[in-house]
């Protein structure tokens, strides 16, 4: 059973699971759902992947063939994925992780990655940290990355936060383009957003198929459950220009993740592509971004 800490702040409660992943377990306002609740199978498991929300380091979404390719090297990644060809979202999801601060309405957990060690899980050593501030109407989620070895690496920060869906679910954000993908969610080619995907305005989600990549995003994206009487709003730094949004066939949920790279991102910069979201994390250097997520009744 993962261990949980919990978060309040007026009508707020968030569960946190650092064990698990470093994961949400839980968001609720008003004693509505904000975040997907995690079912008691994977509280008992620690299945990351059926939890409220994991973060993504050092890189979001997949790295083609699980083999990173960076500056005349090839390094051989995990494959998390039973039965999946491809790395997926990092280590980060996979790893126990540390608390170092806590208080009523906030806490600070910690992640250190030995490549030493584990070297397969990725191949250049860091340090990482989870902020989560809560306050009656939003909690804040700030990540940070620190190169502590002797080579520059490339990199990428995300979330991974799932949302209740049903029938009346309206969904919002702007992007300029999206990434087509091949029968592997791997990224073909970058197109205008098609009208059956374009939620520049709030419609409703109904059928809508998604497991895409958009590049361009505006920062910002709203979900709304008018049968609930309950809306959030989901803003990050303009270091997350790319917004994945994840909606399976026939599910109650859905994902919209805010990351800075787009998929298998660091193999396609490292053959000369550009705009791919790819950064480089000299030693000793951090960086760090942030997500909030804002409730409001309708």
């Amino acid at each position: 059973m993962a261990a949980s800490l919990e978060l309040r702040a007026g009508a707020a409660r968030v569960v946190l699971a650092p064990d698990a992943g470093g994961s949400i377990a839980s968001y609720a306002w008003s004693g509505q759902a904000i975040l997907r609740p995690t079912g008691a199978a994977a509280l008992a498991s620690r299945d990351v992947r059926d939890f409220a929300s994991y973060p993504l380091i050092p890189f979001s979404n997949r790295i083609a063939n699980a083999v990173l390719n960076w500056r005349g090297a090839s390094y051989p990644l995990p494959r998390y994925l039973a039965g999946h060809p491809n790395a997926i979202h990092g280590n980060g999801w996979q790893r126990p992780w540390t608390v170092v601060d806590q208080a009523s309405d906030r806490a600070t957990i910690e992640l250190r990655h030995d490549a030493s060690t584990r070297k397969l899980e990725w191949p250049f050593p860091y340090s990482a940290r989870q902020s989560f501030e809560l306050e009656d109407q939003t909690l804040r989620l700030t990540m940070a990355i620190e190169n502590t070895g002797l080579d520059a690496f490339p990199f990428g920060l995300g979330w991974h936060p799932f949302f209740p869906r049903n029938a009346a679910t309206l969904l919002s954000f702007g992007a300029a383009a999206v990434w087509q993908t091949d029968a592997m969610q791997l990224p073909t080619r970058l197109e205008p957003v098609p009208g059956i995907w374009d939620f520049s305005a709030p419609r409703p989600v109904g059928s809508t198929v998604l497991d895409h990549c958009f590049a361009g995003w505006k920062g910002s994206a709203t979900l709304s459950w008018p049968d609930r009487g309950v809306s959030v709003s989901i803003a990050a730094d303009p270091a997350c220009s790319h917004l994945v949004v994840y909606v399976p066939r026939g599910s109650d949920y859905l994902a919209v993740e805010p990351v800075t790279n787009m998929t298998d991102a660091f193999n396609r910069a490292n053959a000369g592509d550009a705009d791919t979201g790819t950064r480089v994390l000299a030693p000793g250097e951090t960086f760090s971004c942030t997500m909030r997520i804002s409730v409001a009744a309708l």
